[in-house]
């Protein structure tokens, strides 16, 4: 099973545990990104994942693409262009201190591609899946062309596409998401969002529910992926549940629609590692689950035991293997010392 992603992949520079930008003396340097981090997830979990972007030719950008080979990622179908990798600077929140991004990010080179660059049908040959996230259309209009061609070529082969939705603020305005997102979303098979994501980018919102309290209503969420598959056509739609006590204290759980039915996954009682990646580390399960042909109650088991794995991990990859997933979803999550 050979499966695609496509998008930006930054330098991220964290805090050292829960310190803030102004206490830390030095910063960690590792590299994440959405679609880089599912690409990692579904390579670890033993499958043929490509990654696909644009980096400049300097030391930090072979850092970056050494470490995703090493990872067991094929690196092969990168572009090699522009002047500066983007960089995110990471404050890890702690107890009723959320953690913050601060992005520096602009016109990197993945940002200012030309869309032309990218031979769609030669790097998607052989694919069954091709994934991207709402982050890559909101770097740069280029980016969104590039991201569309991508799409479109894909359903044009007959390859599976799921799009994370993925809403930044800090990127784009609600308006402009909804207006280039709907246009995606007519090449678009699986659908996946948190909480949030539907609301921001759509206006579809789960009435009742309180994010920011913590507050989950099934029933409500059931409502959000029906209105989604009715405006689009949805093979599925998946929505991460999460709630926030705080920045270390979480519920986790989730939703996958298909058919006119809704699947939940059981509830997970997060202590956070650190959580950037968490719904990554999702949709890799969900894409690994369903391109093995899970059925829909086990691929949603499988995403969120995944996910939840993730949270225990710093840095954006979720560096599980396998057999780690299977033995949570067995019921072992005790966190005794495996000897």
């Amino acid at each position: 099973m050979k499966i695609v992603t496509f998008g930006e992949v930054m330098l991220r520079l964290a805090t050292p545990g829960a310190l803030r930008l102004n206490q830390a003396p030095v910063l960690e340097m590792t590299f994440g990104g959405g679609e880089a981090n599912v690409a990692v997830s579904l390579a670890l979990f033993g499958g043929d994942a490509t990654f696909v972007t644009r980096l400049p030719k300097n030391d930090v950008a072979e850092t970056c693409i050494q470490r995703l080979r090493g990872l067991g990622v094929d690196t092969r179908a990168i572009l090699r262009g522009g002047e500066r990798v983007g960089i995110y600077f990471l404050e890890t929140g702690a107890s009723q201190r959320a953690s913050t991004v601060t992005y520096d990010r602009a016109h990197s080179s993945i940002a200012e591609i030309d869309p032309a660059e990218l031979k769609w049908d030669a790097i998607l040959a052989g694919a069954d899946w091709f994934h991207f996230t709402g982050i890559t259309p909101a770097l740069s209009d280029r980016a969104a062309q590039a991201t569309l061609e991508g799409a479109r070529a894909a359903k044009k082969l007959g390859i599976t596409v799921s799009c994370d939705l993925n809403f930044r603020k800090k990127l784009w305005s609600s308006e402009k998401a909804g207006q280039v997102m709907a246009g995606l979303m007519e090449h678009v098979d699986i659908c996946i969002a948190n909480e949030e994501d539907a609301e921001k980018v759509f206006g579809i919102k789960a009435t009742g529910a309180d994010v920011t309290g913590g507050k989950i209503s099934h029933d409500r969420y059931v409502e959000v992926a029906t209105k989604l598959t009715e405006r689009f056509g949805f093979k599925g739609v998946a929505i991460t549940l999460r709630e926030s006590f705080s920045a270390s204290h979480n519920g986790w759980s989730g939703l996958y629609f298909t058919g006119g039915k809704a699947y939940f996954s059981r509830r997970y009682d997060l202590q956070i590692v650190d959580r950037v990646g968490g719904g990554d580390s999702f949709a890799a399960g969900l894409i690994h689950a369903l391109a093995g042909k899970k059925s829909p109650q086990d691929a949603i088991e499988f995403a969120v035991a995944a996910s939840c794995l993730k949270h225990s991990i710093s840095g954006d990859f979720n560096l599980v293997k396998l057999s780690e997933v299977e033995a949570l979803l067995a019921g072992d999550g005790s966190g005794r010392v495996q000897r």
